[in-house]
């Protein structure tokens, strides 16, 4: 089945709402609407038009959510958190075909105490600052066994060049301390009411502009799983 531009916007707006709203703790699911029989029509009478009770749908295009200033203050957080994710490419990409594993222990350990140690300085929470960077680290695994799935299952677009990985990571740290820092200017925006929401939507800008496929959708939104909170 052939997917259309509109599906892939619907797919990408659940994917990235059911993501982050499984951990947002101030978000709440809205309960469905119950169906509405019409009336009963005499014989020989024109039907109503039925109108469907349901709440009013927001263009992913042109969303209208509250508090542009906090949102503001979580759009470069977003924006960070999709460049890292990228680099979840030519991280799958150095690893493929050579046994080593997706998951690496001793360097997830190694990230999540540098940026600990930074968010310290900096005056930001520790502990938010490393469940945050739990799901960036999550968030790229994900995206590395689903491009290798995918190089599994259509050989023909596995890469043929293996990219140094010591220099992806040295990209990786530069992009971590900018995602500290962001977390760190953000404390408020990450903790007011409706955060949520404008999580959302700073995720589908962002994911719209970046261009993302499904999975990377899916790995966005994984990312930024903790953002909202305490």
């Amino acid at each position: 089945m052939q997917v259309t531009t509109s599906m892939r916007r619907t797919l990408l707006a659940g994917t990235a709402a059911a993501v982050l709203f499984a951990g947002a703790g101030s978000a709440a699911a809205a309960p469905a609407a119950a169906p509405v029989r019409p009336a009963a029509v005499p014989a020989g009478a024109a039907p109503a038009p039925v109108v469907p009770v349901s709440a009013p749908v927001v263009p992913v295009s042109a969303p209208v959510v509250p508090g542009s200033a906090s949102a503001g203050r979580l759009r470069p957080l977003v924006a960070l958190s999709a460049e890292r994710l990228a680099t979840a490419d030519p991280v799958a990409a150095a690893k493929w075909g050579t046994g080593s594993p997706i998951d690496d222990p001793a360097r997830e350990r190694e990230v999540l105490d540098a940026v600990a140690e930074q968010a310290r300085q900096w005056g930001a929470d520790p502990e938010a600052t490393r469940r945050i960077f739990r799901d960036q680290i999550e968030a790229n695994k994900l995206v590395q066994r689903g491009l290798h799935r995918r190089w599994d299952a259509d050989p023909a677009h596995a890469p043929t060049t293996r990219p140094d990985l010591a220099r992806v990571r040295q990209e990786i740290n530069r992009l971590n301390t900018e995602l500290v820092r962001a977390v760190a200017v953000s404390p408020q925006a990450r903790t007011a009411p409706g955060c949520g929401p404008r999580l959302v939507v700073s995720a589908l800008r962002v994911g719209r502009e970046r261009h993302l496929d499904l999975l990377h959708a899916a790995g966005l939104a994984r990312s930024l799983r903790s953002v909202c909170g305490g």
